[in-house]
């Protein structure tokens, strides 16, 4: 048995050999392996006859119960059934080959028996992958890191066709566990990272190849190689036969999915293809292909309508998964470095302008990108993380978004499609054990082409139908433009009804189109009449019969008078018998002038009112708001001299008694009460008083209120003195020495201070 604690590939096993006698063995070895074989999967069938359903049912059966003994099997038995059985791995290649993707089983018959086996098969083969992909199990079951990289790349366990197909079959509800399995394959087995580098050029192929195909050629495949010289007979999208047509979109949609399942589940692998460019041709053939292909699809014949409307939900699938592979590479290369502060941000931002601003010729493409992922908003982002963003550039990637929008005749919706595509990162680090495997629910494993990819669609198209006022948003040249290229797809169909129609979904002809393809109109149209014709515009009644006008049919009103007196309109002034004497001696004005001067020459100061008169007969009781009444209120001739009145009298003062201040106060109060009457009495009639006076009262108000409060003036300093030889006073002495000590306080800086310190040091001889 094997040893506790010793990696399977250093582990050894005894057992009896063919002629009764032990011999020991590695623990993975081919002797080591049960005679088994496991049938190669074959799909489910189209027609969905019972022979066909009935040998389905039982290649799934026999598939489903070998993966389950394999899964049961130990830890060492189980990797030497994987590593050294061949028809283990034929079965699973076939089921990864031809296992139909979410699309296809939207396509086939319903059937229950056939759904629940299909299910089964799926969980036991996502089951097997995962536990090969495990190199620990437990404590006791487990591979060194080094050797158990080398088994899988050695024997072909996994590469790099294997692991995209396993992200499209498993990626739905699955992400999280396929991102730990294909972290760990390429942790332990880094060579993978060379084989991905290897594999990009071969996907930027397939665009090549379908553009070859539609007699089409990218830029960039232009500048590499040269056209060939019978390139112009490749049939065209419109030329070429309904199969090939049918054939390419198929091959387009699988590998535009395929690409985006691996990227969205392993974002590390986005780097590989963004140092190819894969972007940039992306969005080249998008461009070049997607309106040819639309084209096509819509206004080709198709003998089978069936045909032509799974043609045209897989190119809308294609479409939008090949946007959403666009945003997946700009965010994990550009957009989340800067979320994440790395260095080198600026680097980064640049990187991402860059990438918009080579975006601006693809028109089509930076409409449906802005469609789904506003730009916007990462802009704004970018503005956030980086302060130092150039707006000039910035505003004109946003006028290029709307220029890209105007010139397809698309109106930008209010609300835009947002797809969170951070989710992949949410996954933790570490392997699954085989516990966890074992209780591995059924419901994780999602069965592709379930509902909820349709349902999500669905809400995506319903997110575009929202009501409109009554004005048409768009003119009406593009409403003409829309309406042809709907009834060129569907001729059958009343204008009246598409208007309708174009309504409901936002002017959006793709969606009107799409959703009546596949019956998934709203309630409201479901009602209408399909044949339903254009309804006719009413006349709008003539402006000039509802004009309203204070001219209204005067004698000039020629809109409602047929013969107006033509005599009486001139151009300027009248001059018809009429000299310059005549003006002059006309007077009529001035007659006009003295009925109106009449009436001031009567001047009554009184009215007398008899008994029976009301004052209203005289305008008495009338109010008149132009009355002046300013100064109604004002004491006119109270303030005068010759009057004895209350205001020219003393004014009042508080008794001494009842003061509460000092008698000094009281007093400086008294000098300041009689010096205001002063002031008070003085002739009003002097406009401005003598300067000298006015001097010579302040200077005695100053003197005796210092008197008041015993202050005493200082004296003034005198440094000058007597001349020299005269001898000089104490007080010339004291006052030179004082400025002499105080003269850093003025200026000097103390510089007398500093000298006597230097030379009481020894600095300066004395």
């Amino acid at each position: 048995m094997a040893c506790a604690r010793v990696p399977l590939d250093e582990q050894q096993v005894t057992e009896p050999g063919p002629y009764g006698k032990e011999h020991t063995l590695p623990a993975l070895h081919p002797d080591r392996i049960e005679e088994r074989c496991f049938v190669p999967y074959k799909p489910p069938p189209e027609d969905g006859s019972p022979a066909a359903v009935e040998e389905f049912l039982e290649y799934a059966k026999f598939i489903t119960e070998d993966l389950e003994w394999l899964l049961a099997l130990p830890h060492d038995r189980f990797w030497c059934q994987v590593v050294f059985d061949e028809s283990l791995q034929k079965c699973l290649d076939s089921y990864l080959h031809q296992a139909p993707r979410s699309l296809d089983l939207a396509a086939l018959p319903p059937s229950p028996a056939v759904a629940d086996m299909q299910r089964a098969v799926h969980k036991a083969v996502f089951l097997t992958f995962l536990r090969m992909a495990t190199h620990k199990e437990s404590k006791d079951n487990f591979f060194t890191p080094a050797v158990f990289g080398e088994i899988i790349y050695d024997n072909f366990l996994f590469d790099i066709p294997k692991i995209l197909d396993l992200c499209v079959l498993f990626g739905r509800g699955n992400g999280q566990l396929l991102h730990k399995m294909i972290e760990n394959i390429f942790s332990q087995q880094p060579s993978y990272y060379n084989d991905l580098d290897e594999t990009v050029p071969t996907v930027l192929q397939v665009f090549d190849t379908i553009l070859e195909k539609f007699g089409l050629q990218c830029e960039e495949a232009t500048a590499m190689e040269p056209m060939k010289l019978n390139a112009h007979r490749q049939p065209t999208a419109m030329s070429m036969s309904q199969q090939e047509l049918a054939d390419l979109i198929l091959y387009l949609c699988d590998s535009i999915t395929t690409i985006h399942a691996f990227l969205d589940i392993f974002p590390a692998a986005c780097s590989s293809f963004h140092s190819h460019g894969f972007l940039s041709r992306l969005t080249s053939f998008y461009e070049t292909a997607v309106p040819d292909l639309e084209k096509a699809v819509r206004k080709r014949n198709f003998d089978d309508k069936n045909l032509q409307e799974d043609l045209w939900k897989r190119l809308s699938h294609s479409c939008r998964k090949m946007v959403e592979t666009a945003h997946l590479l700009l965010q994990h290369t550009c957009l989340q470095p800067i979320l994440e502060g790395k260095e080198n941000m600026q680097t980064f931002a640049e990187e991402l302008l860059q990438y918009f601003t080579t975006f601006l010729p693809e028109k089509r493409f930076l409409a449906d990108y802005d469609e789904q992922f506003p730009i916007a908003d990462d802009i704004s982002l970018l503005q956030q993380a980086l302060p130092i963003i150039d707006e000039t550039r910035t505003s004109y990637l946003l006028q290029g978004v709307e220029s890209a929008w105007d010139s397809l005749g698309r109106r930008k919706p209010q609300s835009q499609i947002h797809n969170d595509a951070s989710s992949s990162f949410l996954a933790t680090q570490g392997a699954m054990s085989a516990a966890a495997a074992a209780e591995f629910k059924p419901e994780l494993v999602r069965e592709p082409g379930g509902g909820r990819e349709n349902q999500r669609g669905e809400e995506a198209m319903l997110d575009h139908s929202r009501k409109r006022n009554n004005v048409c948003p768009v003119s009406g040249a593009e409403l003409e433009s829309l309406l042809s290229c709907i009834r060129d797809l569907l001729p059958d169909l009343g204008e009246g009804f598409l208007l309708a129609c174009l309504e409901e979904y936002d002017y959006n002809s793709e969606l009107v189109i799409n959703n009546i393809l596949e019956d998934r109109l709203a309630p409201s149209l479901e009602k209408l009449d399909r044949a339903m014709p254009r309804p006719v515009k009413e006349e709008l009644p003539a402006v000039l019969n509802n004009r309203s006008n204070v001219f209204d049919d005067d004698e000039f009103d020629i809109f409602r008078r047929d013969q107006v007196d033509m005599s009486r309109i001139w151009k300027g002034r009248s001059r018809k018998g009429e000299s310059v004497r005549e003006m002059l001696n006309d007077k009529q004005h001035i007659a006009e002038q003295k009925a109106r001067y009449h009436a001031y020459e009567t001047v009554v100061d009184e009215v007398v009112i008899e008994p029976g008169e009301s004052a209203a007969a005289y305008g008495l009781d009338d109010y008149d708001d132009e009355y002046d009444d300013t100064y109604d209120m004002n004491q006119v001739g109270a303030n005068d001299l010759d009057g004895d009145t209350l205001l020219n009298r003393r004014p009042f003062t508080v008794p001494q008694v009842l003061r509460k201040g000092t008698k000094a106060q009281d007093e400086e109060e008294e000098g300041e009460e009689e010096e205001e009457a002063l002031q008070n009495n003085v002739n009003r009639d002097q406009f401005v008083q003598d300067p000298a006076l006015l001097r010579e009262r302040a200077e005695a108000k100053r003197a005796a209120m210092q008197q008041r409060k015993g202050f005493r003036p200082e004296r003034s300093s005198n440094v000058v003195g007597r001349p020299k030889g005269q001898g000089q006073t104490l007080e010339t002495f004291l006052d030179r020495r004082k400025k002499e000590s105080n003269k850093s306080h003025v200026a000097n800086h103390n510089r007398r201070t500093m000298a006597d310190r230097k030379r009481n040091k020894g600095m300066i001889p004395s």
